[in-house]
């Protein structure tokens, strides 16, 4: 009861009228309520009719605030477990120690035996070297004393020849030459072959005029002829045949004044003019 009397305090003061009003506000739906009712018999279908109701609480009161969750804590990483640190007992650093500098020392002194060797190796290939530039050096000054000899005596050989040419030559005093004869015919040497030559020729055309071919005759030491060949021919085919053919009866040529064929005639060979008259 104290409740209720502790609840009107706080209630909205009555207005004047109250009965009045209460019994328009009954006469108000009784009239919506036979309307509604008059509605639904009127519609062929059914109506949903929706009412909205207002509440009032009787005693004023606070919303209590919104439950909301706490942030999440941040994530912090964990520590990385400490590394653990190998003991090693003092005896043992100092054998391996020793071990390092007794290692390091035998590698300096392989690469000490290595760099001797290498020198030595190189020392010896040099001398080598030199022994076969000097045994080289011999043979060239013994292969050049060789020639030297083989020219002085081939010099000498020569000189002799010489002395003894000159002692056979048969050149006039006033020669300048230093040949043992000289190489090129007499002066009638080729009018006598020229001669030969063309009373050994067979030729009767009288009007052929006067022709003239240029041949060239080589023979051998003892004057046989080896070869004979046209130069210059004339201007009558038959009487160049004729020459070669007069020439080919021959077989040999006569000797020079001194009782040889000239040199020239050995070599390069006679040119001879041969005309028909």
């Amino acid at each position: 009861m104290p409740a209720a009397i502790e609840r009107f305090d706080f209630a909205p003061p009555q207005t004047a009228g109250m009965v009045r009003s209460l019994g328009l506000a009954i006469l108000a739906h009784a009239l919506l309520l036979a309307a509604l009712t008059w509605g639904i018999n009127w519609k062929s279908s059914p109506s949903v009719v929706v009412a909205e109701a207002e509440l009032w609480s009787a005693v004023p009161q606070q919303a209590a605030p919104k439950l909301e969750e706490p942030p999440p804590a941040p994530r912090v990483a964990p520590a990385p477990p400490p590394k653990a640190i190998p003991v090693i007992p003092d005896a043992s650093i100092a054998l391996e120690r020793e071990k390092k500098r007794l290692k390091k020392e035998q590698q300096e002194l392989l690469d000490k035996l290595e760099k001797q060797k290498l020198q030595k190796e190189k020392l010896a290939q040099q001398k080598r070297e030199e022994e076969k530039q000097a045994d080289l050096d011999k043979r060239k000054a013994a292969l050049k004393a060789a020639e030297d000899t083989k020219k002085l005596e081939a010099q000498r050989q020569a000189n002799i020849a010489r002395a003894t040419g000159l002692a056979n030559a048969t050149g006039a005093a006033t020669a300048t030459g230093s040949a043992e004869q000289s190489s090129g015919p007499s002066a009638g040497y080729a009018g006598r072959i020229q001669a030969r030559i063309k009373s050994n020729t067979a030729f009767t055309d009288s009007s052929a005029g006067n022709p003239t071919v240029v041949v060239i005759v080589r023979a051998s030491p003892n004057g046989m002829i080896t070869s004979r060949r046209i130069v210059t021919p004339s201007s009558n085919k038959a009487w160049d045949e004729a020459v070669l053919r007069a020439i080919d009866k021959m077989e040999s040529i006569p000797l020079d004044t001194d009782g040889k064929i000239p040199g020239v005639l050995l070599r390069d060979g006679l040119e001879l003019t041969v005309s028909l008259f």
